[in-house]
């Protein structure tokens, strides 16, 4: 179904790691570690800047894959994996996109499932890579039958 798909990506998105957006996320997540939240703690760490926590990137604009249009209700967020180069500082700027890199099907309880796997990028200005994240999405059939009318 999303086939043609794979290998596309999106234009780079420039983001903020906004201060305040990272307290308010550190906050929902539970966990206001001084170093996320606490300015003069991050001052005074090895990072000298406080810093996101690794999930932040979830909140990023990836921008849009063209060709690929996903309903915005009954997807399953099936898995999501992040690997680091370093951490984010609150303050910079970060250059976001997004790429199809696989699809596959399988028989489910339910009916045919499709699983989209995409891979977002964090990159600097410069070029310094930041971040990969994988996301797993996953098409119950019921969706996919809504996709395909």
């Amino acid at each position: 179904m999303f086939h043609e798909c794979i290998g596309k990506r999106s234009n780079q998105v420039k983001n903020t790691v906004e201060r305040g957006a990272v307290h308010k996320f550190a906050e929902s997540i539970g966990d206001a570690h001084p170093i996320f939240v606490d300015e003069e703690f991050g001052k005074a760490s090895r990072y000298r800047n406080n810093i996101a926590p690794p999930t932040f990137p979830r909140v990023f604009d990836y921008g849009e894959i063209e060709g690929l249009h996903l309903p915005n209700k009954g997807l399953i967020h099936g898995e999501q994996k992040y690997f680091y180069e370093r951490p984010l500082f609150v303050g910079e700027e970060i250059y976001c996109s997004s790429e199809v890199t696989h699809y596959y099907e399988r028989e489910g309880s339910s009916g045919l499932m499709g699983f989209l796997v995409l891979q977002r990028h964090g990159v600097t200005g410069d070029g310094e890579h930041i971040f990969t994240a994988e996301q797993i999405v996953i098409i119950t059939e019921a969706v996919r039958k809504e996709l395909s009318i």
